[in-house]
């Protein structure tokens, strides 16, 4: 069944065009009457981003909930991750986050969590989307069964303790100076206070959000900024989250990136030697590079692959046992602490590691040597994409180029009308022209088709 609303993380779009207050307002009424259950008072909680339309949002979302006689509890900004994990800590019967992750200021989005913390399966979703499109007149409470809202302030502090309580009691990070790029969204205040109360020097970055200023120049998708600071301060690392917090990249004393990748590879041996892994892999999707795939495999460990998108990573750590897992981008998931990618925790996690090594942050997050990867974007007309069937048959042939020391995934975008084609190999000049040479195929296709 296809699906009208939801994507592969929640629903996202234009705000106050695909993202109205109508459809903020059915999307409350019908998740909570979905999670409406049991003789007690129903509570959902919420938290948002910086952007401005969340105010929009999130009170057409009050009212949608509070219809069906469920009671709201509102948290402000507040990282993805932090909203997920008080949804179980507060006893709630689901949480919302009004974000658009790392969009521009101009798109937000609705993502929903259950009473576990965990997002919600393509089964409660699809449940959920055939009340959007009922009659959601004939389900509303009664006037004596309407529901509450009211704002909570103390939860900031109460996520801080949280994520300084996933490291070891006898770790700080004492003497260490570390530029924070908060990307002006919901980690603008957790994020830096998490790493002075751990003893940091803390510089931060985008901490002034204004409601439009939300992953401008700023940020994991545009590390420019921070790369400055960090020379600028001779900071020992810097840290840059995205505009919801379940994502960071870190950059080196020596202003070099360090993306999620050559950060779960850091994780896994570190937790790998503290005996900490469930299980003697990690999980990545396909477009991990081939390097952290072989760097594990010297050192004893496994790497599973899932289709791209951080549900499909945690889908399959909870299916079969696995506790680390994550995406290229930066999405890190420990399963021993959180539901979703949290970029703060994983942040601290490498932090510690830094720290007890003794050792610069390029000597210790420089695990391996990536494989040359080159990533390019075929955009077409929307409802216009090129049948599987045809483009199949060009990957097939560009495979057999690549050798096998090579990989081509070429896949469409979840979130846009492009198809992404990633190659990696050995040699660079070979991998850029089998990647160019399956674009311009592609486009023959499209083109064609138009």
């Amino acid at each position: 069944m296809t699906r009208s609303y939801f994507g592969t993380d929640g629903i996202r779009g234009r705000a106050n065009t695909v993202i109205t207050p109508e459809l903020a307002l059915k999307v409350g009424q019908a998740a909570g009457l979905v999670f409406r259950r049991g003789d007690h008072r129903n509570r959902v909680i919420i938290g948002k981003d910086t952007r401005l339309s969340g105010y929009m949002i999130e009170t057409a979302m009050i009212a949608g909930f509070t219809s069906v006689g469920i009671d709201v509890l509102q948290l402000g900004p507040m990282p993805t991750p932090a909203v997920a994990m008080l949804t179980r800590s507060m006893r709630c019967d689901m949480g919302v986050m009004i974000s658009a992750s790392h969009n521009p200021y101009e798109d937000n989005g609705i993502k929903l969590f259950g009473p576990d913390g965990y997002k919600l399966s393509d089964e409660v979703e699809r449940q959920i989307e055939e009340l959007i499109d009922g009659d959601l007149a004939l389900r509303l409470a009664s006037a004596s069964d309407l529901g509450r809202a009211k704002r909570i302030d103390s939860v900031h502090a109460r996520y801080v303790e949280f994520a300084k309580r996933t490291l070891p009691r006898d770790v700080d990070f004492d003497g260490m100076r570390v530029v924070v790029d908060c990307a002006n969204g919901a980690g603008y205040r957790v994020a830096p206070e998490a790493l002075w109360e751990l003893g940091a020097e803390v510089i931060s970055l985008g901490v002034e959000p204004d409601g439009t200023n939300i992953n401008r120049d700023v940020g994991s998708t545009s590390p420019e900024a921070l790369i400055r600071k960090v020379h600028e301060v001779r900071a020992d690392v810097g840290i840059a989250l995205d505009g919801d917090a379940d994502r960071v990249i870190i950059v080196d004393e020596k202003g070099q990136v360090v993306d999620g990748d050559q950060l779960m590879a850091v994780i896994g041996r570190s937790w790998q030697e503290a005996e900490l892994l469930s299980k003697p892999a990690i999980v990545a999707t396909i477009m991990s590079n081939l390097g952290l795939e072989k760097y594990l495999s010297g050192i004893g460990l496994g790497l599973e692959r899932t289709a791209v998108g951080d549900r499909y990573v945690l889908e399959h750590m909870r299916r079969n046992g696995y506790n680390v897992g994550g995406e290229q981008s930066g999405h890190i998931i420990l399963s021993d602490y959180a539901t979703t990618g949290d970029g703060l925790l994983s942040a601290l996690q490498i932090l510690s590691v830094v720290q007890r090594a003794g050792r610069p942050v390029s000597e210790v997050c420089r695990a391996f040597e990536p494989f040359p990867q080159v990533l390019k974007n075929y955009r077409y007309a929307r409802g216009a994409a090129p049948s599987a069937e045809s483009v199949d048959a060009i990957v097939d042939a560009a495979r057999d180029r690549l050798g096998k020391n090579g990989r081509l995934v070429v896949r469409p975008s979840g979130t846009e009308p492009v198809i992404r084609v990633m190659g990696e190999g050995d040699n660079l000049d070979v991998v850029t022209q089998v990647v160019d040479d399956v674009i311009a195929e592609i486009g023959k296709i499209g083109r064609a088709a138009a």
